[in-house]
């Protein structure tokens, strides 16, 4: 099944990149190092092959760079590029600012491309292209919410521009844009399939294009919109939750009942480096690229559900990591945790493990490293991973709806009932909550279980930009794990590492430098 789609998406993917015009020299003759647009587009695997190429922008190990730049992240080491991003000092030149717009521009483009040919294809199944080009348009639609969110204003192309268009063409206001999200996903969802066989299975369904709905909705602030796409999902009873999150980003987990949209991989021929970006440095010499900082740590609650701050929540500081929210040790490697290689993670300063904070520049510098996507199958390919990349699973419906039922204050028993679901999983296992909390107390905790139970799965820098709290949680020092050293309380401060977050102008990246030199129609963000 996995083998199937994944071959088809890798082979297109390398057939997008040698599309090409056919332009007539003097023999007419066609070009035969490419394929050409003269002679494709003719039958339904023309079509197939080319939606499948659509799929190959979606994002992966990208996700971690936007969570890593976040509060819940740090960039491990002051000379990887991201730490420009978040000390502040980072400009319209940077590397990722052009990578991010280039990457969604790259499927915005492939897209069009499909829709403006994909009736060229001879057939008498219509109900097939029907459903390809719905896919292309969700997908265009995921784009676009990436780069919007992101970016703001960007412009929105919908047809094969040329080249000469491209040097001049304007933003389009975020509002038109959100709307063209909206409007794409809802026509796309009814032409559909509830689910595919086994050899699709990978593929934009109905309930991906309605939890996408929800999600673009959630970000714009259209919370109406989005509590009823959300709900849409819930009701289609095809999606759930499984019972272990611990196991949610495992093989055996791959295409399970909570996944509503995936990005698909196959170990030996289209892979990823989840485990060489993220893992720790013991560990083959893994990068620890971003590592999760004592902000996300001192989210998680006991496992009674209190807040580690309050004096009956039964936190013992000289045992930090006893009775807490298991999506903790799910999420991050803690002291003393074992390793995919066998030995114990040990990054305590003055222990002697290997992962020992401050051993090497490559070592974690905040004591935590990241859990999700690094597994022991993949030890011996670090740079090689098969498995597919989560983007977007059943728990964010649930809080989705919940955040947005709040947001317009029709609390009821529904609004209890999904955030108590995520929190009741079984392996979780956390107290639900209780009916009668305020709108104010029930905002904060959906806030609190969406940052946790999304940990390091690439959104969270998307929700601090749409709720406005950039100052209060992306500035300053970054801390780490807490340890003791002759009996007294020390705390990692990673050095050289001072936080800045103008809320003037980084709710937005600037538009890329290069961009702007193509094509100076394009203007710039505020402050940028």
């Amino acid at each position: 099944m996995k083998k199937s789609f994944s071959y088809i998406i890798l082979y297109s993917a390398i057939l997008s990149a040698v599309f090409s015009s056919c332009k007539k020299d003097i023999l007419e003759t066609i070009p035969n190092d490419r394929v050409s647009s003269a002679i494709y587009w003719r039958t339904e695997s023309d079509a197939i092959y080319a939606v499948n190429s659509v799929y190959s922008s979606l994002d992966a190990v990208n996700l971690f760079v936007l969570d890593g730049v976040s509060d819940i992240g740090h960039t491990n080491t002051t000379f990887t590029v991201e730490f420009n991003i978040e000390n502040g000092t980072y400009d319209a030149s940077h590397s990722r600012i052009q990578t991010e717009w280039q990457n969604g521009y790259r499927g915005v483009f492939l897209a069009n491309d499909v829709l403006a040919n994909i009736d060229r294809v001879s057939t008498t199944n219509t109900a097939l292209l029907d459903r390809l080009k719905s896919e292309t348009r969700v997908l265009r639609a995921y784009y676009y919410m990436k780069l919007t969110g992101l970016y703001g204003e960007v412009p929105l192309i919908t047809t094969p521009i040329t080249a000469a268009e491209g040097l001049a063409i304007a933003r389009t206001s975020q509002t038109e844009i959100w709307n063209f999200i909206n409007t794409e996903l809802t026509e796309s969802a009814n032409a559909l399939p509830a689910t595919y066989p086994n050899a699709d299975k990978g593929r934009i369904t109905k309930g991906a294009a309605l939890a996408l709905k929800a999600r673009a909705n959630l970000w714009a602030g259209n919370y109406s919109e989005a509590a009823t796409a959300a709900k849409a999902v819930m009701d289609l009873n095809v999606y759930g939750l499984i019972d272990e999150y611990g196991k949610l980003f495992t093989y055996a987990s791959e295409g399970s009942r909570e996944v509503v949209l995936d990005k698909q991989f196959l170990a030996g021929t289209l892979t990823h480096n989840s485990f060489a970006y993220m893992g720790p440095y013991s560990q083959r010499n893994s990068s620890s690229n971003f590592v999760p900082t004592k902000a996300l740590a001192d989210m998680y609650p006991m496992q009674n559900g209190m807040d580690i701050s309050d004096p009956a929540s039964g936190f013992d500081p000289m045992q930090p990591y006893v009775n807490r929210d298991p999506r903790m040790r799910f999420t991050m490697f803690l002291d003393g945790d074992p390793l995919p290689s066998g030995i114990l993670f040990q990054p305590v300063p003055g222990s002697g493990g290997a992962d020992e904070v401050g051993k090497t520049q490559y070592n974690t510098s905040t004591g935590y490293s990241v859990k999700k996507y690094v597994l022991a199958d993949d030890l011996q390919t670090p740079g090689a991973s098969g498995l597919n990349f989560i983007l977007l699973r059943y728990a964010e419906v649930l809080l989705t709806y919940a955040e947005a039922k709040i947001e317009l204050n029709q609390i009821d028993q529904s609004v209890y009932d999904a955030i108590n679901a995520v929190r009741t999983r079984p392996d979780v296992d956390l107290p639900a909550l209780e009916t009668g909390m305020s709108q104010e107390d029930l905002l904060e905790a959906v806030r609190r279980e969406r940052t946790i139970e999304l940990a390091f799965e690439g959104w969270r820098l998307f929700d601090i930009r749409r709720w406005k709290i950039g100052p209060d949680v992306m500035t300053g020092p970054v801390y780490g794990i807490t340890y003791y050293e002759n009996g007294n309380p020390v705390t990692v401060e990673v050095p050289s590492v001072d936080r800045v977050f103008d809320p003037s102008k980084h709710y937005l990246w600037p538009i890329p430098q290069k961009e702007n030199a193509l094509n100076p129609a394009l203007g710039q963000n505020p402050g940028w």
